[in-house]
């Protein structure tokens, strides 16, 4: 007799590069045991130049959906059928929903960002915030402040100022928010930037397992106890750059509360169920600290 595990079970992934990283497919399929539903959660390193043909690959399987990770989550959208209103106006996508053979992109990070940054809603309304990175990350972030929670000026830093420039003008245009600046990251004017800041996000991979070494290390004297600094980045689930900040006063924030909300949402688009929160997140907890 065939076995219907084989017949009815459903695929979902994650698509990026790399993504050795990721613990999307520990907490999906984590969430699918503990919901008793018939689906299993695979992770697919695809480069950019494979990107379409990833995507005609899951309509032509009948995949359910996927998540999108860097450095994919604006390149994707021009293979995408359709766009939910947020994932639109962000310009990113970072989860996927194949509905009989149309892929619809959303944006859940808006919803990691909410659920992390609800609590600091008094600080960050009317504040100065700094934003490290220019990529879809850093896309949702500006999005979301400018949509929730009303600061008063964003400073975009990166490497590449051409970049910062873009997203500027793009927001400002797409969201009616002109008080934008942006800035190289390097020092010492990186400092001065921080250190004027009440928010600081980094929406960038540098500091991420396994090149735990990477971030800045030229940053003495760039934070204080009257900020918050948030690291978009979970594993680990403190930073250099968060280590950093702590040592000279600021509250700091890692990214792991932001991914299980993230998840969470990508969950219920792709089974119409509540992903178990407060299991899920002491599975991961466990798991990250044994």
């Amino acid at each position: 007799m065939q076995n219907s595990f084989y017949v009815n079970t459903k695929l979902i992934g994650l698509i990026g590069h790399p993504i050795k990283q990721s613990y999307s497919p520990f907490i999906h399929n984590v969430a699918a045991q503990l919901k008793n539903i018939d689906f299993i959660y695979l992770p697919f390193d695809v480069v950019s130049d494979d990107l379409e043909n990833a995507l005609k690959g899951v309509v032509a399987l009948g995949i359910r959906g996927l998540n999108v990770t860097i450095p994919h989550k604006e390149k994707i959208i021009k293979y995408l059928d359709e766009l939910s209103e947020d994932a639109a106006m962000i310009g990113a996508v970072n989860t996927i929903v194949n509905e009989h053979g149309k892929l619809k992109g959303y944006n859940t990070d808006i919803n990691g960002l909410l659920e992390s940054l609800t609590e600091f809603k008094d600080f960050i309304t009317g504040s100065k915030v700094c934003v490290i990175g220019t990529g879809g990350g850093a896309r949702a972030v500006i999005y979301t402040l400018i949509r929730y929670f009303k600061p008063e000026q964003i400073t975009i830093i990166n490497r590449t100022i051409q970049r910062a420039d873009t997203l500027h003008s793009y927001f400002s245009e797409k969201m009616r928010f002109d008080n934008f600046k942006t800035a190289d990251l390097f020092p010492p004017d990186l400092i001065e930037t921080f250190h004027s800041s009440e928010l600081i996000v980094n929406s960038t991979p540098v500091g991420m397992f396994p090149d735990v070494d990477d971030s800045p290390t030229d940053l003495t004297e760039s934070f204080h106890k009257d900020q918050l600094v948030f690291d978009m980045i979970y594993n680990p689930t403190e930073t250099k750059l968060l280590n950093l900040a702590k040592q000279q006063g600021a509250a700091t924030l890692g990214g792991l509360k932001m991914l299980v909300y993230q998840a969470a949402k990508s969950f219920e688009l792709w089974t119409g169920e509540e992903l178990p929160v407060e299991n899920l997140s002491d599975s991961l907890e466990l798991m990250i600290t044994s």
